[in-house]
């Protein structure tokens, strides 16, 4: 299997960087945008697994970027998870309600980050293979409901 995708949008270079630096060396192929109009053509371009969004970025900040992505029909199914040092709940609140699965405050245990990211490409994976034996099974002729 080729490896996962992710889109780090992050207007600081160095915590970019590391992020870069920390997910490259797990393996994953990493998409960099140092603001919010740069991710979103990256992801449309590319189509990454998974975008790793900073909340307070030039142009465009990560929580409008994570609306036009789940607004777009080919990229809506990209989990996107904020960072930022923002620690309000609201603003915790806030990127769940335009469809991010976490938020992250900085500065950010590395360990944790790399478990997360682990964790939700499986996530996403398995749901994939749930659908592809969904459809085998619909193509056979099985009724499935629900």
């Amino acid at each position: 299997m080729a490896a996962q995708t992710i889109l780090i949008a992050e207007d600081d270079p160095d915590i970019r960087d590391g992020v870069r630096i920390l997910l490259a060396g797990e393996g994953y192929h990493i998409l960099e945008a140092e603001n919010g109009t740069r991710a979103l053509e990256l992801a449309r371009a590319k189509m990454p697994d998974m975008a790793v969004l900073d909340v307070m970025m030039p142009d465009m900040d990560g929580y409008a970027v994570c609306e036009h992505i789940k607004r777009d029909p080919r990229l809506c199914d990209i989990p996107v998870v904020f960072i930022s040092y923002e620690d309000d709940p609201s603003q915790k609140t806030r990127g769940f309600e335009v469809g991010g699965v976490d938020y992250i405050t900085k500065p950010f245990h590395m360990r944790a980050l790399i478990l997360k990211v682990r964790n939700i490409i499986a996530s996403r994976e398995k749901l994939k293979d749930l659908y592809g034996q969904r459809l085998s099974l619909e193509n056979l002729g099985v009724e499935i409901s629900g």
